[in-house]
């Protein structure tokens, strides 16, 4: 008869296999984004998994009661614009929060270090300069199969992750008097 697993070794292949320690936020309150105008801009490169990222973005969107009158969508060329892109966006103080679509994904060059890298370094940056919170869905994978399989419909569609992630944002810096 084969010895059962020990019990570290059970925890370790589960965390493996699945999401470890997120607690999901609280849902929307009944018109808690009613009032919210949200930007979405994604880029022009890796067109299917970028499409299936907005999906996910305009679903969760809609489940958490932003309306679709309420939501601009945007293009750029490519993940190393981004941020630019993103910080024009949240200059002109249109919007309540911005969601960043793209997909980097890696190959024979170094190509992909330096653009995956500047982008998230750039958003981040454009994020905390404006105070404008900042869904990421850009992204960073070694093969086109990762890309698609993080942007299946649902809710783990990492398109939906990024706006859930801004909404919360959007709620937890309007609760803080800042």
């Amino acid at each position: 008869m084969p010895k059962a697993a020990p019990k570290s070794s059970k925890i370790a292949a589960a965390a493996a296999a699945h999401k470890s320690g997120y607690a999901a936020p609280p849902k929307p309150e009944k018109g808690e984004f009613k009032d919210r105008r949200i930007a979405v801009i994604a880029t022009r490169w890796n067109v299917e998994v970028v499409e299936a990222l907005t999906a996910g973005v305009h679903k969760c969107l809609k489940d958490w009661g932003v309306p679709a009158r309420n939501v601009e969508s945007f293009l750029a060329p490519g993940a190393f614009e981004l941020p630019l892109a993103v910080s024009a966006l949240m200059k002109t103080g249109r919007f309540d929060g911005v969601v960043a679509l793209g997909a980097v994904i890696r190959g024979d060059t170094p190509h992909f270090d330096f653009v995956a890298g500047e982008c998230s370094r750039g958003l981040r940056e454009a994020s905390q300069i404006f105070g404008t919170p900042l869904g990421f869905g850009v992204l960073t994978v070694n093969t086109a199969e990762q890309a698609f399989e993080r942007c299946k419909p649902g809710k783990e569609n990492k398109g939906y992750e990024a706006a859930a992630a801004m909404l919360e944002m959007i709620r937890l810096v309007g609760s803080l008097d800042v």
